[in-house]
């Protein structure tokens, strides 16, 4: 089981000197996550964000870093790796990982107004618009493949069932006509930056991405910012695919299955929590948090799907 790391300011400056930070006038842990201990760092002229990975190794630091850079050559936004001294895109520091980029100022906006949901959804267009790197993992890290894992540690429970039928019931709509891209695969609001002008959105920690059914990333980024109060808004949801389909537009397949996958993003995410804080990062404050994302799911199925493509604007 993994816990964050807490370091003191000492463990600060030894982590960062190989990336030449040196002049740190403060630092503070950041919330959030679990498979990585995340620091923003204040100084003089700029600040930065330090990152310790606590799950994943130094290879999979070096590919993220990659990636990051892969985007920046595409012109595509997000923050950019800080390479060490010598030249290296991570470190180590006491046996783990260690990833240093800029902070981007900005703030993180729970109900997003329709321009900035129509933005981003032309920002994940563009994304799935690249090529996707080699190195990129082609399954989901908490995807349909590992639903019964749950039966390991939660041997007969219901929400094991659940996640079952939400895996059949996807299994009707997964087909060739699908097109694969990279995608981010974990665009909730917490991940995007609102800048002070309330008109630009960046979208954040690239942990997740993979080449997979771009038609996920759309349910993902549905889940992640088109519902408020756990209640889905289709209203939100048309307005990011909107924005969307200015840049890409859905094939058939992906129309037919567009509500099949958005409830699926609901069942990873709860799969992930019932997961992490009912076994790999055991919280007892936090073991039923998976609860919202199974309850989002069920709303998305209960939706008739002729409803759910008419109020799309998909009809």
């Amino acid at each position: 089981m993994s816990a964050l790391t807490k370091l003191n300011s000492e463990d600060i400056h030894t982590a960062l000197a190989p990336f030449g930070i040196d002049v740190i006038t403060s630092f503070t842990l950041l919330s959030g996550g679990s498979e990585n201990t995340n620091y923003k760092i204040h100084c003089p002229k700029h600040s930065y964000v330090l990152t310790i990975c606590e799950q994943k190794s130094q290879q999979k630091g070096l590919e993220l870093v990659q990636l990051l850079d892969y985007l920046k050559a595409n012109n595509f936004a997000s923050s950019l790796p800080i390479k060490t001294l010598a030249g290296e895109e991570t470190s180590l520091w006491q046996e783990k990982a260690v990833i240093v980029k800029t902070f981007i100022e900005g703030e993180i906006v729970a109900d997003l107004g329709d321009n900035l949901l129509s933005n981003l959804g032309a920002q994940l267009a563009q994304l799935h618009l690249l090529k996707a790197p080699d190195y990129l993992p082609e399954t989901l890290s908490y995807g349909i493949e590992r639903f019964d894992e749950v039966a390991e540690y939660a041997a007969g429970c219901e929400f094991h069932r659940w996640l079952l039928h939400i895996r059949r019931h996807i299994g009707n709509y997964i087909d060739d006509d699908l097109p694969k891209a990279l995608i981010h695969s974990d665009v909730f609001y917490n991940n995007i930056i609102v800048d002070a002008t309330q008109k630009q959105a960046t979208i954040m920690d690239f942990e997740e991405a993979c080449y997979y059914y771009r038609i996920f990333d759309i349910g993902m980024i549905f889940v992640g910012t088109c519902s408020f109060n756990n209640q889905f808004d289709l209203h939100k949801a048309q307005s990011l695919l909107t924005g969307y389909q200015q840049i890409l537009r859905l094939n058939e397949s992906e129309i037919k299955s567009l509500q099949a996958f958005t409830a699926y993003a609901a069942a990873a995410t709860a799969f992930w929590r019932h997961q992490n804080y009912n076994y790999t990062n055991f919280d007892p404050a936090m073991t039923d948090h998976y609860h919202a994302m199974q309850l989002l799911g069920q709303q998305v199925m209960a939706i008739p799907p002729v409803d759910f493509i008419n109020q799309l604007g998909l009809n």
